[in-house]
This record gives C-alpha cells, sequence and structure tokens, in this order.
C-alpha cells in the first residue's frame, strides 16, 4: 500500500443536506434505468467529497451494500421467491468466479499506487459506459451453449464482474444483469433478482479483505457521511424507479453514458 493511502483517512465536513441531496441524485440516475448508481456515486466521491481514490471505493462499497439490502426484500416480493430459487444453479455458478474476483480484485486494489488506481477505476468508467449503452440499445442472442461451456464460461465472467465490483465498490449488477440473460437465457426481471443474490455475498467477500489493511479505517471515520449518503442514494432509487419509462432510452441512455465517460475523463486527469 501506498504511503498516500496510509494516511490518517479523510474525515468529509460537509453537510448532511449536500451529502444526502447528492446520493439522493444518483439514486434517481441509477434508479431510472434500474440499478442503484454506484457507478456515477464513486466519481462525485473523488471530485465534490474530496476522498482519495481507495477511499471513495470502500465508502461506495459500503453505500452499494446498504442499498442491495434494501433493494433485495423488494425485488423479492415483486419476484416470486419460488421462480428465483429453482434458478439457483445460475447464482452458485456465478459465484464459483466472483467470490475469488472479489478477492483478488480489493487485494490489488489495496496494493496499487494511487495514480495506478485512478488510471485503472477511469478505465472501469469507460466499461460501465459501454456495458450501459450495448445493454440499453442493442437486442442480443443468447448463445446457445452447452452445459460444458456454459458453467465455466459463467465462473470467468463471475471472477470478471468480482474484480471490478471490489475495485470500483459497485454491486456490480451492471454486468452481473447482461450476463445472466445472455448466458444462461433468463429473463431480464429474474435476472435482476439473481444479480442481487449473487452481489450481496460478493460484496461482503470485498469488505473481509478491505478490513484486512489500514484503508478500511475511512469507514469507522465517515460512518454518519456514508448513512446519510446511503439514506439518500436509497430514497434517489426508489424515486428513480417511479420515473422508470418517464425518459426515452434513446436520450437518458446516451446522457448517463456521456455522464460516465466525463467522470472518467476527469479521474484520468486526476491521476
Amino acid at each position: 500500500m501506498t504511503a498516500e493511502q496510509n494516511v490518517v483517512p479523510l474525515r468529509s465536513t460537509h453537510a448532511a443536506p449536500v451529502v444526502f441531496g447528492a446520493g439522493a441524485a444518483i439514486g434517481v440516475l441509477g434508479g431510472m434505468i434500474g440499478l442503484g448508481g454506484a457507478e456515477f456515486r464513486l466519481p462525485l466521491l473523488i471530485s465534490l467529497f474530496g476522498f482519495a481514490a481507495l477511499s471513495a471505493v470502500i465508502l461506495n462499497k459500503a453505500m452499494s451494500l446498504v442499498v442491495v439490502l434494501v433493494a433485495l426484500p423488494a425485488r423479492l416480493a415483486a419476484v416470486p421467491a419460488a421462480e428465483v430459487a429453482v434458478r439457483w444453479p445460475v447464482a452458485v455458478n456465478l459465484l464459483a468466479g466472483s467470490l475469488l474476483g472479489a478477492w483478488a480484485g480489493a487485494s490489488w486494489a489495496v496494493r496499487m499506487r494511487s495514480v495506478t488506481l485512478y488510471k485503472v477505476l477511469a478505465a472501469l468508467m469507460v466499461l460501465m459506459a459501454a456495458a450501459l449503452v450495448l445493454t440499453h440499445t442493442t437486442t442480443l442472442d443468447t448463445p446457445a451453449l452447452p452445459l460444458w461451456a456454459q458453467i465455466p464460461s459463467g465462473v470467468v465472467a463471475g471472477f470478471g464482474i468480482g474484480v471490478v465490483a471490489a475495485i470500483m465498490g459497485v454491486a456490480g449488477g451492471e454486468l452481473l444483469i447482461p450476463t445472466i440473460v445472455l448466458l444462461f437465457g433468463e429473463d431480464i426481471k429474474i435476472a435482476g433478482s439473481l444479480s442481487l443474490l449473487v452481489s450481496l455475498p460478493t460484496m461482503m467477500v470485498a469488505f473481509a479483505r478491505y478490513s484486512r489493511d489500514g484503508s478500511f479505517a475511512v469507514l469507522g471515520a465517515n460512518l454518519r457521511f456514508t448513512a446519510v449518503m446511503a439514506v439518500g442514494s436509497t430514497a434517489g432509487a426508489v424515486l428513480g424507479g417511479l420515473l422508470l419509462g418517464v425518459f426515452p432510452d434513446l436520450v437518458l441512455i446516451p446522457a448517463l453514458a456521456v455522464i460516465l465517460l466525463v467522470s472518467a475523463a476527469k479521474l484520468a486527469r486526476h491521476a
């Protein structure tokens, strides 16, 4: 870990209404496309609130965990639990890779030089923008993979998603949902519920790895900040969900992709 990442963690002094409002705005953005918005929250933690890259990732991970815990009961209520339960092999297949990926990603993040981590985060923001556009504007055929190919493909995909989720501090739904739809041929609603079931243990593994390092102290120093923004993010996500479909995807998706690309450029320059 670098000297910069070993310093006493920054304690945010921003007023609670500002923190709540920022979290709510991010939640609305994510909610309008059926996601939690963590990919938009990360650059905000760095650029607006002044956290170093690794600290921002850990705080983002904590807030993502809260959003997933709140969303899980509602999601399971919307989609019958029995329909999700019978598809447990899909979740297990992805978890076989994502748990290892989360541990590996968190391990790499805490060992990276800060300048390298900023560049990696910028590259992953571009990946998220591409995934956002691809999954919302293109209809892809599900590949008819035989079981012997589908299982290792699921493990590899899960590993990659676990790495990305751990390094960015996100739940990973942006990548999990299209993976479940394309690789396993599941309905989009079922995929959303399965993604939460995969995200939760994957995030817990990343947290366990981050907790072994001094960098995790930033969470203890900013519990109030984290709680207020997490509540704002959750409230915003609910509001964004109510606005789902109000704005046409042909306008909304490119606009959100541009936000991600601009954020990536700023992160790259921050390095």
